[in-house]
């Protein structure tokens, strides 16, 4: 059934496009589509904050995005067509710029000196705390990896002479796309973050031009244009405001979160950025500390045992951001935007977990307080504390191969794994690059 299903959609698609192509070179830079449900990728979603549920997007999408359809729909299939060079990556990028939060961070926040892990943070890979909030390697660590670029190094890391030839790593732990305030984690919002990029960028060119002495530490001027620019930033935005804010004022907010992001953006483009990597939240309502806080009544939990109100928010904010993404692919006219949808993969192996060889979807493996959760607010990973009169340590579990979440906050080496090998897929972006994969990537996982 599903063949002749396949064999349907190609036939039908090739009486569209062939009697066409003796007038038209379908050479296109871009395209800009007008219509109603039958080629609306999100916009009703997007407008009005519409949520659309499964069984919408199973097919294809594997989650509903914004398509009144169980999959793609027909401009999907000719923007397939139409635009098959001029929206896709090759992934041969000469270096990569990241920004965003712990999700990514290589050890920015534990190079300013504001906050310090200890083991058993990084026992997995790198044997030592990496300045990861991971017990390894990172999902930016995975896909760089496959695009057989060595690991980025953090921006603020002066030690060991880094080097940045291949990309700098800009992004934080705690960071938020609004500007930080006094009592704000990360003091490195999304504006610092490129703010410190254009240092960065300013500072190479100026030592460049005094001679070649450095040049193996510092990226070429044409990396700046040709290079990878990374983005996975906001949940803080979102989980964080939960602790003052009501769903409503949250959901509120989003527009103004995404204006900042958007800004930032095009000061990047205006510095020449071309390449766009851009990766939506996660399911906020499967993290560990959210589900112990916020999870007490169970009434507000879904199946998988996961808070509501913090997914319905994630869900909201990444149909605009998703929005925002394909806005901007029209704007930046000569430049390649691909919006990930780390969310769907997530929730996916929440859901799933058993099957991709977890048995913990949500209790931390490092922490403390045992089942469910293993979590305790009042003490972090890897450290020893006097609790109710008793000194406590929040030691790591036998096997964290076994778990989704590390710490109560971040995921496991072995999820971040799963959730790269997904990404690699391409069939999570848009545009999606399946048709590529996995012949560009030198895939090491």
């Amino acid at each position: 059934m599903t063949t002749k299903t396949t064999i349907t959609q190609i036939l039908t698609l090739f009486s569209i496009v062939l009697p066409l192509a003796k007038s038209v070179d379908f050479n296109y830079p871009a395209v800009f589509n007008f219509g109603d449900s039958n080629s609306d990728t999100g916009e009703l979603g997007a407008g009005l904050g519409f949520l659309l549920n499964l069984p919408n997007g199973e097919v294809y999408f594997k989650t509903p995005t914004g398509r009144f359809c169980d999959g793609r729909l027909i401009v999907d299939f000719l923007i397939s067509f139409l635009l098959p060079l001029t929206n896709s990556f090759d992934f041969n990028f000469p270096a990569v710029f990241n920004f965003g939060d712990s999700n990514s961070d290589t050890g920015e926040l534990i190079a300013s000196g504001i906050e310090s892990i200890n083991p058993p943070y990084g026992e997995i890979y790198f044997k030592h705390p990496s300045g990861r909030y991971c017990d390894g390697r990172l999902i930016i660590d995975f896909l760089l990896d496959a695009m057989d670029l060595p690991f980025l190094n953090a921006y603020l890391d002066s030690i060991g002479i880094p080097s940045f030839r291949k990309g700098c790593n800009f992004a934080a732990a705690g960071s938020t796309i609004f500007p930080a305030t006094a009592t704000s984690v990360s003091p490195f919002s999304f504006a610092i973050q490129v703010s410190q990029f254009l240092r960065f960028k300013a500072r190479v060119l100026e030592l460049q031009a005094k001679g070649k002495k450095l040049d193996k530490y510092l990226p070429a001027e044409a990396y700046f244009q040709k290079g990878l620019y990374t983005f996975d930033i906001g949940q803080n935005d979102l989980a964080g405001a939960f602790y003052s804010k009501t769903f409503d004022q949250i959901v509120a907010s989003i527009p103004t979160i995404l204006l900042e992001l958007e800004t930032g953006l095009k000061n990047l483009y205006e510095q020449g950025a071309r390449n766009f990597w851009i990766h939506n939240t996660g399911p906020l309502g499967c993290i560990t500390q959210n589900v112990a806080k916020f999870g007490t009544d169970p009434s507000i939990l879904d199946e998988q045992g996961c808070v509501s109100g913090h997914n319905q928010a994630a869900k909201l904010f990444n149909l605009q951001l998703h929005a925002l993404s394909k806005k901007l692919q029209g704007v930046f006219a000569d430049s390649n935007i691909t919006y990930v949808d780390i969310y769907s993969i997530k929730s996916n192996l929440i859901a799933n977990y058993s099957r991709y060889g977890f048995e913990q979807p949500i209790m931390a493996c490092c922490g403390y307080g045992g089942a469910p959760f293993n979590y305790d607010s009042q003490i972090s990973c890897g450290q020893t504390k006097v609790i109710n009169g008793t000194s406590v340590t929040a030691k790591a579990c036998n096997d964290s191969t076994e778990y989704v979440n590390w710490d109560g906050i971040h995921y496991t080496e072995a999820a971040n794994q799963y959730v790269s090998s997904q990404i690699l897929t391409g069939k999570y972006s848009d545009p999606p690059f399946a048709d590529k994969m996995p012949f560009l990537l030198n895939i090491k996982f």
